[in-house]
């Protein structure tokens, strides 16, 4: 498969990429246009006439099962062991029709959440989730913590001698007071086996603690939701490297593109490092070495997107929405397109599979969305669902 005439956001000019066996195999200048349909030496080839690629995006924290929820919070919290027991109490009309949905369902709805963002690669946090043949990567390769607070035996877990090599995910510092920082305190005291920590929200957390961590999660949205302020990673960025996540739907809104410009917006770190923690950082400290990046060998995890009228560069890359995305390729296998391609995509045979429009956007996505969403509606007939009309 040959995309010709795309931009980079860090090169000038217009490149094909060459895509074969679900990896990057060239990036070249592009070749002059010769028609719709061109595709030399026998490759088919789709063309985007100036449209930005750049690398599938990393999510580093997502509770795939919990993205049918509402954004969730009756105050301002000082920390998550008071936020947990207050929506248990006070919002069960809300949680328990969700929680009649089955957890496969749940799960399902939160990979399209991630694909129709953008992200290839999503980490889900809690139990290992039992996934059939999830369209994106879902990454479990790791030894999950709730929290200090919510993990019960969390010290034996954390140093349990059959474990070892893989990083263990942790909520820690998800607080404004005294309390979450002092946990973060424990979480390093107890960690006697210095076992990789990827900490996440960090809200609380001090210059010196970060040290003690592989890597930081920062979730801005759902910090901002529960406790009105978030980690400091102007600050914290010096000692340990920052991952971007969403969190679920349950404390942060569907889109995520609003996300990362609210996280823009806060004006704690500067464009670039903000990119880098949707692709390189994560693939780093994930151990995901084969992506994160668009060169030749890498895999072929890649969006599209038509960026607004006169932005180019990072600011290209800022303004877009999944409403934005023409071409969505996970190891070189098409997940979504825009309508806009239906029939080149159909005429050059680049797949085979079944694709279904979704809703409000129109964008053409594997499997049958529209199907899962019936069938969800059978065991809650009144969901709303965040980000979709049906």
């Amino acid at each position: 498969m040959r995309l010709n005439n795309l931009r980079l956001l860090y090169n000038d000019g217009l490149h094909d990429l060459v895509i074969h066996n679900g990896k990057i195999t060239a990036i070249q200048p592009s070749r002059p246009k010769r028609g719709p349909g061109f595709h030399p030496e026998g490759e088919a080839g789709l063309d985007f006439e100036g449209s930005l690629v750049f690398p599938g995006l990393i999510n580093s924290h997502d509770h795939l099962d919990f993205n049918l929820f509402p954004p969730l919070a009756n105050r301002i919290y000082n920390n998550y062991r008071e936020w947990g027991p207050d929506i248990r109490t006070n919002n069960r009309a809300a949680i328990d029709p969700i929680l009649a949905i089955p957890q496969s369902l749940r799960t399902r709805w939160g990979i399209y959440k991630n694909l129709l963002n953008g992200f290839t690669t999503v980490v889900n946090h809690g139990e290992p989730l039992d996934i059939d043949a999830p369209f994106v990567t879902v990454f479990q390769d790791c030894y999950c913590l709730h929290s200090v607070g919510f993990e019960r035996n969390w010290k034996w877990k954390l140093n349990h001698p059959a474990r070892s090599g893989r990083p263990f995910a942790i909520h820690a510092g998800e607080g404004t007071d005294v309390a979450a920082t002092r946990e973060i305190d424990a979480l390093i005291r107890w960690n006697i086996f210095r076992r990789p920590l990827i900490g996440i929200h960090g809200v609380a957390m001090t210059v010196e603690q970060a040290s003690s961590f592989r890597a930081l999660v920062w979730c801005p949205a759902s910090n901002h939701l529960l406790l009105d302020k978030t980690a400091a990673v102007d600050c914290l960025r010096s000692r340990v490297p920052i991952l971007f996540g969403t969190d679920s739907t349950l404390t942060s809104g569907w889109n995520a593109w609003q996300q990362i410009r609210m996280a823009r917006e806060l004006r704690l770190v500067t464009d670039a490092e903000l990119f880098d923690m949707l692709t390189v950082n994560p693939a780093a400290a994930w151990g995901l070495h084969d992506r994160g990046m668009m060169a030749t060998g890498k895999r072929a995890d890649l969006v599209i997107a038509r960026p607004k009228s006169g932005a180019c560069g990072l600011d290209a890359f800022f303004s877009l929405g999944p409403e934005d995305f023409l071409l969505v390729l996970h190891e070189g296998r098409i997940l979504l397109f825009d309508a806009a391609l239906l029939n080149p995509i159909t005429e050059n045979q680049l797949t085979a599979e079944d694709f279904q429009p979704t809703r409000p956007n129109g964008k053409y996505v594997v499997g049958d969305l529209p199907a899962l969403m019936q069938e969800i509606r059978r065991y809650c007939p009144d969901i709303q669902f965040q980000g979709m009309v049906g």
